[in-house]
C-alpha cells in the first residue's frame, strides 16, 4: 500500500509519518530515571504526586512536563477508577479472569506486561512472559517504541515451548491488538484483561520489574540497546535457574516449573 493509504488506515497525518524524533533531553532522560525508582515504590502515585515529589526533591517542574514524561513511560497511577476509555476503540477488551482463582499449577496462568528501562542516553521498553505458579519467564523482548510487534515476538517466543490455559495483560493497546488477541484465539486460549489503571491485577510480574530493575538494570547503568540485551540475557538466566525464591520454598522459578510440569504428567 502507498504511504497515503497507511496513513489513511491508521487515522495518521502524512506528517507523522516524515517526522523524526528529537528524543529526550539528558534532563528529561535523569527526571524519567527518577521517576521510574519512584513509581516503584509509590505507584499510586500519579502525575501530580509525582510533580509534587519531584518538587521536594528541589526539582523545578510542572505538572504538564510530567505528565508528559510518564505517558512517553507507559506510567500510569494504579487506584481504581471507571474506565472512561479504552487504549484504541477499535480493539476488544476482554474480562479478567483471575478474580479468586486459585493458582496451583505450570502453565494454568501466564502473564505479560511493559515496562520502562533507562539507559545512559535513552531508554528502552522491555516486555515478558511469567508463568504465574512458578514466576518463570518464559520469554522476553526490547523494542525502543511501544509498537505491537515485540510484544508479538515475545508471545510466539513462549508459545514455541509450552501453553497456557489463561493467558493476563493490561488493557494497552499492544496487547488487545488483533495480532496478539488472534494468535491466542487461535491456540484456544482464554484472554484475560485487568481492570484499567488496576496494575496489581498483574501483580506477579509487576514484582519481577521491581527485582530485574534493582537487582540487575540500576546497578549496572547500561550505555546502549546491545549492552542492555546482553546484560538481562545473563540476569534472567541467573533469575530462572539460580535465584532462589522464598515464596516457592526456596527453589528457582525452573525447578518449581518444572517439578509442577512432571507432577502434572504423573496424574
Amino acid at each position: 500500500m502507498s504511504i497515503t493509504q497507511q496513513c489513511h488506515l491508521l487515522d495518521l497525518p502524512r506528517s507523522t509519518y516524515y517526522h523524526a524524533g528529537v528524543g529526550e533531553s539528558d534532563e528529561n532522560l535523569h527526571l524519567m530515571r527518577l521517576i521510574d525508582e519512584q513509581y516503584l515504590h509509590t505507584p499510586f502515585y500519579g502525575s501530580r504526586g509525582m510533580t509534587q515529589w519531584l518538587i521536594r526533591q528541589g526539582y523545578d517542574v510542572n505538572r504538564k512536563r510530567v505528565r508528559r514524561l510518564m505517558r512517553v513511560m507507559g506510567l500510569e497511577a494504579i487506584y481504581p477508577r471507571p474506565r472512561t476509555s479504552v487504549p484504541c476503540p477499535e480493539h476488544r477488551i476482554y474480562p479478567y479472569l483471575l478474580r479468586n482463582l486459585a493458582i496451583e499449577r505450570p502453565n494454568q496462568v501466564w502473564s505479560a506486561d511493559i515496562t520502562y528501562v533507562p539507559l545512559r542516553r535513552g531508554f528502552m521498553y522491555l516486555v515478558a512472559v511469567l508463568d504465574w505458579h512458578s514466576r518463570y519467564v518464559l520469554s522476553w523482548e526490547l523494542s525502543n517504541t511501544l509498537d505491537s510487534g515485540f510484544c508479538v515476538a515475545a508471545l510466539e517466543a513462549a508459545l514455541a515451548r509450552q501453553q497456557p490455559e489463561i493467558f493476563n495483560t493490561d488493557q494497552g493497546a499492544q496487547f488487545t491488538s488483533r495480532a496478539f488477541t488472534e494468535r491466542l484465539e487461535a491456540a484456544r486460549i482464554a484472554i484475560s484483561m485487568d481492570g484499567r489503571g488496576r496494575a496489581l491485577d498483574n501483580v506477579f510480574i509487576e514484582r519481577l520489574w521491581r527485582t530485574v530493575k534493582y537487582e540487575n538494570i540500576y546497578l549496572h547503568g547500561y550505555e546502549t540497546a546491545v549492552e542492555l540485551e546482553r546484560g538481562l540475557a545473563s540476569y534472567f538466566e541467573f533469575y530462572c535457574y539460580e535465584r532462589l525464591h522464598m515464596a516457592l520454598g526456596y527453589r528457582t522459578p525452573w525447578e518449581a516449573y518444572a517439578a509442577g510440569r512432571r507432577l502434572r504428567r504423573a496424574k
